[in-house]
């Protein structure tokens, strides 16, 4: 669809993470008609279009080369042709190149519009059983070295669930790295194959899970959902620590009830009980 611009428009479309039956009506819509695909894999992406009977022609976008299709993607769109961007599976710029082309686009001012689709993270957050909000999306760690180390440190200090995406063949390696910052017992839902004929979804600890790998071979790509760090109450204060705090907020130009309710959401005590406290309390010194 050409804009007022006279430039093409950049489709973000959604593809399968496993079922070809999650393939939307307006993906295949899409990708009929638009001048070219711009594929990660052009042989996976290749099956894909074939199962659809899609003809459209492909080029490949992937993390090797994008430097180089970047700049070419962007002149066919200037210059008037539709562009859809395809990832293996899922939907494009997360964990892939995706991303880069976007940034491109909404610079040279071209239109981008998203065909939405599955994507593993939101469905694995959605089966785990864990608290789906608040949540981060990690994708994939660091390889090795220091990044990792502050990395997965900086992990078991979030209160949030945690969504991590991994190979097979790393699955147990993250699972014992991940134990070295947090407590084994901290729940774990690990899912792989989702939407696929094999997909399994295992719940329980972390220490659980590096058991149940250990003597079950990792086989497929897994999906990892993470409880966050427990929120530890907050410790009631003594009845001289409500005055100081009351009393430095009333200073500050709160009324007794404004006080009383910034520190109600501070702490486990109510407003009423606060504000009890509060109309005791002097007036503070005029200047």
């Amino acid at each position: 669809m050409t804009d007022i611009n006279g430039s093409g428009t950049l489709y973000i479309v959604g593809t399968p993470i496993g079922n070809l039956g999650d393939m939307t009506f307006r993906a295949i819509e899409t990708l009929q008609q638009v001048s070219v695909i711009a594929a990660e894999d052009t042989r996976h992406t290749g099956k894909l279009l074939q199962h659809f009977q899609i003809a459209t022609p492909q080029t490949s976008y992937h993390t090797h080369n994008w430097r180089k299709r970047l700049p070419e993607l962007c002149d066919r769109l200037q210059a008037g042709d539709d562009v859809a961007l395809v990832s293996d599976a899922g939907m494009p710029g997360i964990s892939d190149p995706g991303y880069e082309l976007v940034e491109a686009c909404a610079t040279a001012d071209i239109r981008v519009v998203a065909i939405p689709g599955a994507t593993a993270a939101i469905t694995a957050l959605c089966v785990s059983g864990l608290p789906p909000q608040p949540f981060v999306f990690e994708g994939f760690l660091p390889p090795k070295g220091r990044d990792r180390r502050d990395h997965l440190e900086q992990l078991a200090a979030e209160h949030r669930t945690l969504v991590l995406y991994e190979a097979p063949h790393r699955l147990l390696t993250t699972l014992h790295d991940l134990h070295t910052v947090i407590e084994g017992s901290r729940p774990i839902a690990v899912t792989r194959e989702l939407t696929k004929q094999f997909e399994e979804v295992w719940r329980g600890s972390l220490a659980a899970a590096i058991a149940h790998f250990t003597a079950t071979a990792p086989k497929g790509e897994f999906t990892l959902v993470l409880a966050g760090k427990a929120v530890e109450p907050a410790r009631p204060l003594s009845t001289a620590e409500i005055e100081q705090r009351l009393t430095a907020l009333i200073t500050a130009g709160l009324s007794r009830s404004q006080a009383s309710r910034q520190l109600a959401q501070e702490t486990p005590h109510t407003k009423r009980e606060l504000y009890q406290i509060a109309i005791g309390l002097p007036d503070p010194p005029t200047t």
